[in-house]
């Protein structure tokens, strides 16, 4: 071996040790921060933690609700999903939740899958994330797709959780103590909500959560579960039927998966906590394509990260990666011990209480709309990291950071937000919002070319017939 060859070696070893000390130096870094904003605010980050299973517990419910063939382990979701939000809050830092896929829910359920289905549903999910992770093909979406679009989908996916949390605040329970108690748990609720918007600090999802238990327990007492050891049943789902139904579920699973549970989660992650590291599209992305890619083989529920649970943990009070661990830790004694009591209690929650917690969270996640055409957009304060916005690409000015914007430019971008999010709650798909917003994007800046194009044209035109009109010179 020559001694170029040599030095070439030697240097992608030093290259490879700084790395690692870099990124496990950045580890320690991330369990400091965890452990001092628990120490500093341990009722919110305990809050924030249960500030998701307004969404969580309807969706696993229904996967479970009939017992003798459920769509999913009960048990091995629990245990998985557990361990996922565990490993996340190690690793980021930032409360990112562990949220049910919900297209692959909403078909499966439809369709009645079984749990091969759905297992086969979410690793065709993983393994489509994993390739665009891998490739970096989600940095480039990230850079292309116009901070407006990434807004409306935000601002589309919180309405929609409000709307949701509507009809699940009104929906009627099923109470063994008195039948005027919906009523009551609905005032008790609203009266919580209305309180924690003056009182930012107040634990409401803690104290929703201990009430709703508290509510469930006449349940239990009349339907008593024994208690037992979780066991692992992998198996292997990928058969011919179960590969077609799946494919049609995960078809429409993608889309959604890299808007809203990537590329708008760390927008929102750096929107809601910008003195903390923004987690990469290509760093979340591989994070949800490995929970799948093991979850499933144990019948775990398809999961992936959601800026609408994102937005509602911050809600109720998380600021760091200790409220998802602590969230993980009680997910996994659940899933290890008391799977059929937990689901149980789960089915006792009364609906008022989940549905106040996605209203609050679909309001916290649709008002990062507010800061589209303010400094804090990261398309007019400017590309602090390098990660994020290619300006020129956007059709916007050259020198738009820093500068203030044109009324026109503002009214161009709020009518990208507001389409892009109509078309959400309109027609209840991201993919369809997300098209309709870049069409109208992209007819802008049709239209600029075309003026551009005009313009110039136009004066080039009246050069012209200015020369036309000159004296011409006598020559003698």
């Amino acid at each position: 071996m020559d001694s170029e060859s040599e030095t070439r070696i030697s240097k992608t070893k030093r290259r490879i040790t700084a790395g690692f000390r870099s990124s496990l130096n950045d580890f320690w870094k991330i369990q400091e921060y965890n452990r001092k904003t628990f120490r500093q605010q341990p009722l919110q980050e305990i809050s924030g933690a249960f500030g998701d299973i307004g969404t969580f517990l309807p969706i696993i419910i229904a996967y479970v609700a009939n017992r003798s063939k459920p769509a999913i382990d009960l048990c091995s979701t629990l245990v998985f999903t557990g361990l996922f939000n565990i490993f996340t809050g190690l690793f980021f830092g930032v409360p990112l939740p562990v949220q049910p896929m919900k297209a692959i829910a909403a078909v499966a359920l439809s369709r009645a899958f079984n749990k091969e289905e759905v297992a086969v549903s979410g690793l065709i999910v993983g393994i489509v994330v994993g390739v665009l992770s891998v490739s970096r093909l989600l940095e480039w979406f990230n850079r292309k797709i116009p901070v407006p679009v990434i807004k409306g989908i935000q601002v589309g996916v919180g309405l929609s959780l409000i709307t949701n949390g509507g009809s699940m605040f009104v929906k009627d329970d099923d109470f063994f103590l008195s039948q005027h108690l919906p009523q009551l748990l609905q005032v008790i609720a609203f009266v919580g909500f209305l309180a924690s918007n003056v009182f930012r600090r107040l634990p409401l999802a803690l104290i929703l959560l201990s009430l709703g238990i508290l509510v469930a327990l006449p349940s239990l007492i009349n339907h008593p579960q024994a208690l037992g050891i979780w066991r692992p049943h992998p198996f292997m789902p990928i058969t011919n039927p179960s590969f077609q139904s799946g494919l049609d579920a995960a078809l429409g699973q993608i889309p959604l998966t890299v808007l809203n549970s990537i590329i708008a989660v760390s927008a929102l992650s750096a929107d809601l906590l910008p003195n903390m590291p923004t987690p990469s599209p290509t760093a979340i992305g591989l994070s949800v394509a490995a929970m799948n890619l093991v979850g499933c083989w144990f019948g775990s529920m398809p999961v992936c990260h959601g800026s609408g649970g994102l937005a509602a943990q911050y809600r109720f009070g998380a600021r760091s990666g200790a409220s998802v661990i602590f969230l993980g830790l009680i997910k996994l004694l659940l899933g290890l011990f008391a799977g059929c009591l937990a689901q149980e209690v789960f089915q006792g929650i009364p609906n008022a209480f989940l549905g106040i917690m996605l209203i609050a969270a679909g309001l916290e996640l649709a008002n990062v709309g507010e800061a589209l055409n303010t400094a804090e957009a990261r398309d007019i304060s400017g590309d602090k990291d390098g990660l994020f916005v290619n300006l020129p690409s956007h059709g916007w000015s050259n020198a738009l950071a820093g500068e203030d914007l044109t009324l026109e430019r503002r009214k161009r971008r709020w009518t990208i937000m507001l389409i892009t999010a109509g078309g959400i709650i309109a027609l209840k798909s991201d993919t369809a919002g997300f098209v309709a917003g870049m069409l109208c994007h992209w007819s802008y800046q049709w239209y600029d070319r075309y003026d551009s194009r005009r313009s110039i044209r136009e004066g080039t035109i009246r050069l012209g017939d200015e020369n036309s009109h000159r004296p011409q010179a006598v020559v003698s």
